[in-house]
């Protein structure tokens, strides 16, 4: 018998001999009830400068969460790196002795769809590349991008990832899930400086499942048309403005507020919202918000969540109205639906969205059709990324402050705003919507359009 749960030939976990395992240490702790989530990772990452490699990685990561349930149904977890016969066979104890604590009165159960039919699987699994491959690549993509404009003298900070995971859930009813996928990234952030200037920087991001599908000229093209936009900047005076968030903006927005919609959340009194706020009107009506795990677009995706669940796509909000939450086994039985796939599996099991998108609802009318970032000769700020998200935002309250990159467009013509702030309150910046374009755009985190929202507030900093 292995004396590990991966496969000695390929690092893969093996289900099989999982199971066997749990099923002999849980009869030998007198356990009838018992579930798992194991995950295991191999990655390849490396970083360069100025032509040299400055960083190389490779790394394998196994985890394993216990959770079993003792014959007063108290619930004990542990969680471990060791995936050997002896790690488990003390993972085991371990959780059957902290059983002993769990709480008497409220305990997780198994999640009623750990056994329904999954999507068919899609994900694509690429063939593996050496480090060299990747150095290779990202030192090309650092001396194209310098050589794209005279100003840009640096990427002081960049990337480029290959991982291959795997996720697992199992039980003693009989659930047993197993998906592996790849993923490669590529991440270039670029430095540039003018005589009697202050620096300017920006970046971008690419992701896709297979590194030689990896759009790396589009990285660079999108880098380098940021940063050379940036050159000619100015200050800003502090007032209210039209402001049209660019997709990445807008999602970042949404998902600093995601609590919103997490019914995990709501319970622990961490959100905006209340059990009542379902049916309420928390936007205008034209802003309708998916959250799409099974998105052709959305790369890194598992098919299940950590408590075995199929992912679902939700839809949250609807004309404006909040109409579904995103829930675990635990939050869904509090509410009296179905988990929507959305789970970890942890001491806490937590919330959390996939990839949302962002839609206009199509039989609702803006409130400015004049709007477009293409066509209008409004004056308005175009915010391109947000910046301090984990600093800048009180989830809890709806309030931020956040620094931001961006313009000043009037016009048709961009002028880089030296250094400002935008600050308000998450439900007035949706109640605030006065255009959402048709046209959606894929970014690395989710699905949306521009979306425009008129007398926002913008500090400008010397």
């Amino acid at each position: 018998m292995n004396n590990q749960i991966t496969s000695q030939k390929s690092g893969d976990l093996d289900p099989l001999f999982l199971s066997n395992l749990l099923e002999k240490y849980s009869t030998e702790q007198s356990i009838k009830k018992w579930d798992m989530g194991a995950s295991s990772s191999r990655d390849l990452s490396v970083q360069v400068q100025n032509g040299k490699a400055k960083q190389l990685k490779g790394s394998q990561r196994n985890s394993l969460t216990l959770r079993v349930w003792n014959e007063n149904n108290q619930v004990g977890i542990t969680s471990t790196s060791d995936m050997t016969n002896k790690g488990i066979k003390k993972a085991m104890r371990g959780a059957v002795e902290a059983s002993l604590f769990g709480n008497k009165i409220e305990s997780p159960e198994f999640s009623p769809l750990a056994k329904t039919e999954l999507e068919e699987d899609n994900s694509k699994i690429s063939s593996p590349h050496t480090i060299d491959d990747l150095l290779i690549i990202l030192k090309k993509a650092e001396e194209q991008l310098i050589d794209t404009h005279p100003a840009i003298d640096s990427v002081p900070y960049n990337g480029l990832n290959e991982s291959y995971m795997e996720r697992i859930y199992i039980n003693s009813e009989g659930a047993n899930r197993h998906m592996k996928l790849s993923q490669s990234s590529i991440y270039l952030y670029a430095k540039a400086q003018e005589k009697d200037k202050k620096p300017r920087s920006a970046g971008a991001v690419k992701i896709n499942s297979e590194l030689n599908d990896l759009d790396i000229n589009l990285c660079i093209k999108e880098t380098s048309d940021k940063l050379i936009s940036h050159l000619n900047y100015k200050p800003i005076e502090t007032n209210k403005y039209l402001v049209c968030f660019s997709p990445e903006a807008f999602l970042q927005l949404l998902n600093a507020f995601s609590s919103m919609f997490n019914a995990r959340s709501i319970l622990d009194g961490l959100s905006l919202m209340s059990k009542d706020s379902l049916g309420n009107q928390i936007s205008v009506s034209t802003l309708d918000i998916s959250d799409e795990g099974l998105h052709p677009e959305n790369v890194g995706a598992f098919s299940f969540d950590g408590e075995g669940t199929p992912t679902q796509n939700i839809k949250i909000v609807s004309e404006g109205k909040l109409i579904n939450l995103l829930h675990s086994e635990a939050t869904a039985r509090k509410f009296g639906v179905k988990p929507t796939g959305h789970a970890g599996l942890g001491a806490k099991v937590s919330v959390s969205p996939d990839w949302l998108v962002v839609r206009k609802n199509q039989t609702e009318e803006d409130k400015d059709e004049s709007l477009g970032v293409k066509k209008t000769n409004k004056e308005f700020i175009l915010i391109d990324e947000l910046s301090a998200i984990h600093s800048g935002v009180k989830a809890s309250q709806g309030s931020f402050s956040l620094p931001f990159d961006g313009w000043v467009v009037n016009k048709g013509k961009k002028t880089s705003i030296e250094a400002a702030t935008v600050a308000g309150d998450i439900l007035k910046v949706l109640d605030s919507i006065v255009k959402i374009e048709n046209e959606q755009i894929v970014t690395h985190q989710g699905i949306s359009p521009h979306v425009w929202v008129e007398n926002v507030s913008i500090t400008g900093e010397a």
